[in-house]
């Protein structure tokens, strides 16, 4: 019996990890990240591991399909909490091993290094991986071996038969696969919306080349650091432009080094120039590639674009080519920067302009099709995607004749049974569910989540700070200090107005009470007095912090703070 629980990836995009469990242990596939954009001050979402405590000596080992952060980023928070192995192509790991030395989780981790076509034992399983093609080199397919019959994984794809690297998708062994009989198939849903194919990485260049080749000045390339295919495209239209790669970004940099080290990238050492040398350079030698296609604020490109990177400035008629696609949800900001480029006199290239300046790295709706013919599943279990997606694959695996299928979400269990008799289908049965979650992150440390309320309340209503000294005969003075509610200096009278409530409010409480006050009823008499004051005046509460003071006993003054809830 084979049961199978995604922790992310599925009902979401990004943040893929899988869990494949028999005999007792657990294989999981891929273990990655996803990002928050509520500007909370988290750095990475990271899937929540507790599912897998129960298996704490019995987690197989972990198998990584490529070195895309939404399936490696999540590695050095799990390997903390579980002591286990991790199998991956020779790129991927070149990745993981950079994340895990950031992290300094890197000298206990074992890592062992895969290759197409070799069968590796895990524990109960046997995972040989498959090559693919998507926008990363040494990207993989897996082929399960289990107890109930052979899994096969798709990983991220898309199918290109002329790939700059020369590895191509290997129809062949996909066929085979499907030859020996495949029980069960998850595969990539992302790009299901879009019909046809996802186009050649070639004819990337084929667009680029021009673009550099008749720039008058500097030439900015933005673009997924990862994508190390296209990362040797742009150092061979350098040479034949007379050009020097100019590296922006210290993404850019990690990638070009793991690229180099794993013999995927041999650019000579005279065509990369450093970019703190950049000013050396005639304006028509510069080739730069940057960070930021997503508009990310510290990135290269965003940088460039408000003229506050420390060593390119863009001058009128310099072109920037976005050589990329817009993730759904970011284009106010990416249509942000691109303004403040063109008001700068950059000319700026995108896929409006010029459709082949990005293809995607996903299977579009004709190559996911193209899977399932290959591979001939007996079930199917759609993967990366929303629920949209999850169910629009869905369909079409059912149109191709897959006899079993099954939507699933993170947290879902399902269980691959052999069916009765010995040439019977196996079939897909659902489950409990276990635990699953999203564990933000700064700094490589959990966030607590009452914290990350307070952030989200504090971003939304601001803040209040309020002090109550309190003398002997009562109230001495109290002193209110706002955050992010309003121009204490235009809107003094509203203070003014919510320190005399403060006052009347807690001296009314002092009043009321035979016995002497504590501090805490006082806190919480404060905060409410202050609430309801800015309500009236506001229409809203903001987060609102009471400390008390004891006038007479000021070597150790007692302190007490209320926060109260929404």
């Amino acid at each position: 019996m084979l049961r199978v629980f995604p922790l992310g990836g599925l009902g979401e995009i990004g943040m893929n990890c899988l869990a494949l469990e028999q005999r007792g242990q657990v294989l999981l596939i891929d273990c990655g990240i996803t990002f928050d954009d509520r500007g909370l001050g988290i750095d990475v979402v990271h899937p929540d591991f507790s599912a897998l405590d129960a298996y704490r000596d019995r987690i197989a080992g972990v198998f990584i399909t490529h070195g895309h952060e939404d399936h490696i980023g999540a590695l050095p928070y799990l390997l903390r909490r579980f002591d286990v192995p991790v199998w991956g192509p020779p790129y991927a790991l070149g990745l993981v091993r950079e994340r895990l030395t950031d992290h300094e989780v890197l000298a206990h981790a074992r890592l062992i290094e895969t290759r197409a076509r070799t069968r590796y034992p895990v524990g109960s399983f046997e995972v040989e991986p498959v090559r693919v093609t998507h926008s990363i080199a040494d990207a993989t397919a897996l082929a399960i071996r289990t107890d109930a019959g052979l899994v096969v994984h798709s990983g991220d794809f898309k199918i290109d038969d002329n790939p700059p690297d020369g590895e191509v998708f290997d129809h062949e062994r996909l066929r085979e696969l499907g030859d020996e009989g495949t029980a069960l198939l998850f595969s990539d849903s992302t790009n299901v919306d879009s019909d046809g194919g996802a186009g050649s990485e070639q004819t990337v260049g084929d667009a680029l080349e021009p673009i550099v080749a008749e720039a008058p000045g500097a030439v900015v390339v933005a673009l997924f650091a990862s994508n190390v295919h296209r990362l040797r495209m742009l150092g061979d239209i350098a040479r034949r432009t007379g050009r020097r790669i100019v590296p922006l970004g210290r993404s850019i940099l990690t990638h070009t080094r793991v690229a180099h080290d794993t013999g995927y990238l041999d650019w000579p050492s005279d065509l990369v120039f450093p970019q703190e040398r950049v000013n050396e350079l005639p304006r028509q030698k510069i080739l730069g590639l940057a960070t930021g296609t997503q508009a990310e604020g510290r990135a290269a490109l965003a940088r460039l674009a408000r003229g506050e990177h420390p060593y390119l400035k863009l001058d009128p008629g310099d072109v920037v080519a976005l050589s990329s696609r817009i993730i759904p949800g970011n284009e106010p900001e990416v249509y942000a920067v691109i303004g403040e480029l063109l008001r700068r006199g950059v000319v700026v290239r995108t896929r409006v302009t010029d459709r082949n300046i990005h293809v995607s790295g996903h299977a579009h709706r004709g190559e996911q099709r193209r899977m399932l013919e290959l591979v001939r599943p007996k079930t199917f279990i759609p993967v990366h995607g929303t629920i949209h997606h999850l169910m629009r694959h869905a369909e079409l695996a059912r149109e191709c004749g897959v006899p079993d299928v099954c939507v699933i979400e993170n947290g879902d269990v399902v269980e691959v049974a052999r069916g009765e008799g010995e040439a019977a289908d196996p079939r897909l049965v659902r489950r409990d569910r276990v635990l699953t979650g999203r564990v933000p992150t700064f700094a490589g440390r959990r966030i607590p989540a009452q914290a990350l309320r307070e952030r989200a309340w504090l971003a939304e209503s601001g803040c209040a700070v309020v002090v109550v000294l309190l003398g002997r005969s009562g109230v001495h003075d109290v002193k209110v200090t706002t955050r992010g509610v309003l121009d204490e200096s235009l809107d003094a009278e509203i203070v003014t107005q919510t320190r005399r409530e403060v006052v009347a409010s807690v001296g009314q409480e002092l009043a009321r009470e035979v016995a002497r006050t504590s501090d805490e009823t006082i806190a919480e008499t404060a905060r409410l007095a202050v609430r309801r004051t800015l309500f009236k005046a506001l229409g809203f509460k903001p987060l609102t912090v009471v400390s008390v003071h004891h006038l007479d006993d000021p070597g150790s003054p007692r302190e007490r703070s209320g926060e109260g809830s929404r």
